[in-house]
């Protein structure tokens, strides 16, 4: 095993707990993955993010198939999606966190961008955030639907079920997939009210600059 795969393995584990224990997902829903030079780390399937082990996790090799460790989570297709759709991804971040999931089942949710741009920082990390259609959990059919829009949204919210992040690097995943639900949050609490939007040229040079 290469420090590289080493090091993933525990930064794996180590954000997995952290999500846990801060209430991003719960019991074993969510699940991680990491590329690798040859291939993917996977959480395994039924696992808890708290507690996960850095032995037990999946690798699966470039064409995802199974290489050692525990079987992988069902939800293989959407995290392998990502990778083909962006090239530059290096970790998908699949959660049920509170927030991103309440908009994934509220009907009004514009499909296009379910969150308006209401803070710098959600453009600068997350950008437009589309939403894709209901499938299965780990339905193969999702992964269609995936490579049609993440080549230009590196997130999503699956509808009816929650957010799927996308990261140059495990923890820009993380961060991202945080700012998305704190957003949401946000989204959320000032539903109703006359809420202010980042006026459109400004949403212009955060993603010029920034390259969400």
């Amino acid at each position: 095993m290469t420090l590289e795969e080493s090091r993933l393995r525990d930064d794996i584990c180590r954000w997995g707990a952290s999500l846990f224990n801060r209430g991003y997902t719960a019991g074993s829903s969510g699940n991680l993955s990491a590329r690798l030079p040859d291939g993917f780390l996977v959480t395994p399937t039924n696992s808890c993010l708290g507690f996960l082990e850095p032995s037990r996790l999946t690798k699966l090799d470039t064409a995802g198939r199974l290489v050692s460790g525990d079987p992988p989570t069902k939800e293989v297709p959407l995290h392998m999606a990502f990778y083909e759709a962006r090239p530059e991804a290096g970790a998908v971040v699949h959660l049920h966190s509170t927030f991103a999931t309440a908009l994934s089942c509220l009907a009004d949710t514009d499909p296009e961008d379910a969150l308006p741009p209401i803070t710098p920082y959600m453009v600068m990390r997350v950008g437009r955030v589309p939403v894709i259609p209901y499938t299965h959990p780990g339905s193969a059919d999702v992964k269609p639907l995936i490579l049609a829009r993440a080549a230009e949204h590196p997130a999503v919210l699956l509808a009816n079920h929650g957010p799927v992040v996308s990261g140059k690097s495990f923890e820009a995943a993380v961060f991202a997939a945080e700012e998305l639900e704190e957003t949401a949050k946000l989204v959320l609490l000032t539903r109703g009210l006359p809420q202010r939007h980042l006026p459109s040229d400004v949403v212009s040079e955060l993603r010029r600059r920034f390259g969400s």
